[in-house]
């Protein structure tokens, strides 16, 4: 069997070596990956600054930087509560879940060989939503932190749900079955989350605030609770990204490079489930996000998984900032949900980056 047809979903190059087209993107220079890493990275540092001066009370650079190291000398108060007390929280909470969720996202399309998967494709979002009903309707919880730890369960318990029944198909379960698996459990929570809600009002008045995605309510003691997680699934995926490469040119030419697809495929969902699952808790169910970021970092420096990742996590960082900072803007004085403003920038985004990538591939 020759390379090719060992890795049906792959193109030739000259010589017969298999070539996947996730992995096409990356024949650019090593410059030009970097400035695409690069201005990615500037994106980043830009939407940080934004996050930190621009709100209902919008606040200079200098402001802000005497705010975060001298608050003393601020001549209103006022200033130094508004950003090291509202915004500063809303904005670390804002690079963990978008690092989170696109490094997650990424994770996804390689091991599902699907370029338009998303964290949410296996149940993660739905059984940590199905989960945070639970505690609000059965125990009452309303804290952050304690529907956080829900919400994980919720999308550790379902994600492993999903890897066990692709796994009763056998040990050749393709990707594909894996993302059938996981539409159909995204489907059935769903259901039975309706149903949880339309019986109990209450219960469903706690979690419309849960559900629209937000990075405000939320304070630090979440997120440094809940850090550990993210740091963990970074290690995992990490671990990864030599074994992602491999499984891009098909199952069987990632056997003969020596790699155990089944650990490999484990250790997807287990990444999957701290990262996703940790976001979801943190700042509620966002859309998009991990999609993009993974659209916009493969965009920026190819297919390799090495520099995709952390590039992801940028891009997704980038992207829930920059939505956050609009959302504070487009309704004074109040403001619309992160949730809100990723839904509606989130389909049109994708579409020009699907355009994008096929004329540069044609």
């Amino acid at each position: 069997m020759t390379a090719t047809e060992a890795a049906p979903n792959s193109t030739a190059r000259p010589g017969g070596v298999a070539r996947s087209p996730h992995l096409v993107a990356s024949s650019r220079s090593r410059a030009a990956r970097l400035r695409g890493a690069a201005l990615l990275g500037l994106g980043l540092a830009l939407a940080v600054a934004l996050s930190l001066a621009l709100g209902a009370r919008a606040t200079d650079l200098s402001t802000v930087i005497t705010a975060l190291t001298d608050p003393g000398a601020l001549a209103d108060p006022a200033d130094a509560v508004a950003v090291r007390d509202l915004r500063v929280p809303r904005t670390v909470i804002g690079l963990i879940v978008g690092a989170a969720l696109g490094l997650a996202g990424v994770v996804m399309q390689g091991v599902t060989r699907n370029p338009v998967a998303d964290p949410g494709l296996l149940g993660v979002t739905a059984g940590a939503s199905f989960a945070v009903v639970l505690g609000i309707a059965l125990a009452g919880e309303t804290g952050v932190i304690g529907l956080a730890v829900w919400a994980l369960a919720g999308a550790l318990v379902t994600t492993l749900g999903v890897g066990a029944l692709a796994r009763a198909a056998g040990d050749r379960a393709s990707p594909a079955l894996l993302v059938v698996v996981g539409f159909a459990v995204t489907a059935g929570l769903g259901t039975f989350t309706t149903l949880v809600l339309l019986g109990d009002p209450a219960a469903l008045d706690r979690y419309r605030f849960w559900t629209v995605g937000s990075l405000s309510g939320r304070d630090l003691d979440a997120a440094i609770t809940l850090l550990p997680l993210v740091v963990a699934g970074v290690v995992v995926a990490a671990l990864l990204a030599r074994p992602l490469d491999a499984l891009a040119l098909g199952d069987d030419v990632a056997r003969g490079l020596g790699f155990r697809l089944g650990a490999v495929r484990g250790g997807s969902l287990v990444t999957i489930v701290l990262l996703a699952g940790t976001a979801t808790a943190l700042a509620g169910p966002l859309v998009f996000v991990g999609l993009l970021g993974a659209h916009a970092a493969r965009a920026a420096v190819g297919g390799h998984h090495g520099l995709l990742m952390p590039v992801s996590a940028v891009a997704g960082a980038a992207f829930v900032l920059v939505a956050d900072v609009i959302g504070r803007l487009v309704a004074p004085p109040g403001e619309l949900e992160v949730g809100i403003v990723i839904a509606a920038l989130g389909a049109p985004l994708l579409i020009a980056l699907v355009r994008a990538r096929r004329a540069v591939a044609a």
